[in-house]
C-alpha cells in the first residue's frame, strides 16, 4: 500500500456527504454505530496509487470525494484504464484478499476505509449492508457494460457525450437535485486521463469538447465547469436512449 496521510473527515456519517449512496446508504442506527467504530479516513494526493493488482487488501473502503482510476497492467508494460471509481462508489470485494487491478488517484481522493475482515462479519451480520453492496455491485456491471459498448462502437464525439453524462448524473444523484433543467459540475479529471479512460488522444478530447461547446451541447466556464443546459440532447449525442430521464 502507498505512503497515505491521515485526514479527520465527517464526525459521524450521519454526516457524510455520500451517506444516501454509499453501502452504508440503508443502514439502521445500530449498524451505523458499528461502522462508525471500524471506518478511518485517508487521503490521496492526485497521481498517488491506492493500491497495486495483487496487494494484500487490509481494507475495503468507499470513496468520499475525488475520483480514482482502475487500471490493468499487461505482460509487455502496456496499461489500460478500465474503470472509475467516483464519490460513493465501492472499492475492495469482501471474500478477496487480494486487489484484482491497479487503482490510481486521478484526482485527490478521500476514502471512508474499513477493516476488511470485520466488514466481512458484518455483512453476516447485517442483511441490510450485504444487499446494498449487491446492489451496487449489480450496477457496476451494468456500468461494465455500458463501457464496453462506449469503448467498441461509439464515435470520439459519442465517447465524450458519454463520460460527461455519465458524470453528471452521479453529481446530480448525490446532490440530490434530480429537478429537471440546466445542469453542472466540475470535471475533476484531466483531459489526458479522459483520454487514457476512452482511448482518445489528448488532442482529440480537446478538439471534441471544443465542439461540443460550439454547437451549444455544454457550457464551460474556466477549465473545470461544465454547463449543460440540455441534459436530453447530450444524451442524444452520447447516442443514447433519453427517456429514462436521471438514473440512480
Amino acid at each position: 500500500m502507498a505512503r497515505q496521510q491521515s485526514v479527520q473527515f465527517a464526525k459521524s456519517c450521519g454526516d457524510c456527504p455520500i451517506r444516501h449512496r454509499a453501502v452504508c446508504a440503508n443502514c439502521e442506527a445500530d449498524e451505523l454505530t458499528i461502522l462508525e467504530g471500524l471506518k478511518s479516513y485517508k487521503t490521496f494526493a492526485a497521481g498517488e496509487p491506492i493500491i497495486w493488482a495483487g496487494d494484500h487488501m487490509h481494507h475495503v473502503a468507499s470513496v468520499v470525494t475525488g475520483v480514482a482510476a482502475i487500471s490493468q497492467t499487461m505482460e509487455d508494460g502496456r496499461r489500460q484504464m478500465v474503470g472509475l471509481l467516483l464519490p460513493s462508489d465501492f472499492m475492495g470485494r469482501p471474500g478477496r484478499e487480494a486487489a484484482a487491478f491497479d487503482i490510481t488517484a486521478a484526482t485527490e481522493v478521500v476514502l471512508c476505509r474499513f477493516e476488511r475482515k470485520p466488514f466481512e462479519q458484518l455483512l453476516i451480520n447485517s442483511p441490510t449492508i450485504g444487499h446494498r453492496l449487491l446492489q451496487m455491485t449489480l450496477d457496476e456491471l451494468d456500468a461494465a457494460r455500458e463501457w464496453m459498448l462506449l469503448l467498441g462502437r461509439k464515435t470520439a464525439r459519442e465517447k465524450i457525450s458519454s463520460l460527461l453524462a455519465i458524470i453528471a448524473r452521479r453529481e446530480a444523484v448525490l446532490g440530490q437535485d434530480l429537478t429537471p433543467g440546466p445542469m453542472a459540475f466540475d470535471l475533476h479529471i484531466t483531459r489526458e486521463a479522459m483520454a487514457d479512460y476512452l482511448g482518445l488522444t489528448i488532442e482529440t478530447v480537446s478538439r471534441q469538447l471544443t465542439a461540443l461547446r460550439k454547437d451549444g451541447v455544454i457550457g464551460m466556464e474556466g477549465k473545470r465547469r461544465i454547463l449543460i443546459p440540455d441534459f436530453p440532447r447530450l444524451l442524444d449525442e452520447a447516442g443514447d436512449d433519453a427517456d429514462g430521464g436521471l438514473v440512480d
